[in-house]
């Protein structure tokens, strides 16, 4: 795991949408992918809070066959965040969130 904040934190709504995203998206590694390996990067670049997820699991993952990836898709919307996921079959998982965070 990988934490670069910069010596500044983001808001308390940040750090807790930081912490389900993070949470929701190992326990998906830890259930569906097969995966031996995950790796997680959170990092403040600037405005923004930039949290990374990878595992090297089957992939095929897909937001619309479960609640785990659309409730993270929600939660990171509402704090007006993007989401991306990259999930080629064979391959493993990519999940990117940013998040602002204010200056």
């Amino acid at each position: 795991m990988e934490i670069e904040d910069g010596g500044r934190r983001a808001p308390a709504a940040i750090e807790a949408a930081a912490y389900f995203v993070v949470a929701e998206a190992l326990t998906n590694v830890a259930r569906h992918s097969g995966a031996s390996r995950a790796r997680v990067s959170v990092r403040r670049a600037g405005e923004r809070l930039r949290i990374m997820v990878r595992d090297d699991g089957k992939g095929g993952a897909d937001p619309s066959r479960g609640s785990g990836l659309a409730g993270i898709r929600r939660r990171v919307a509402a704090l007006d965040g993007t989401t991306r996921i990259d999930s080629p079959d064979g391959e493993g998982t990519t999940l990117e969130v940013e998040l602002p965070c204010g200056s």
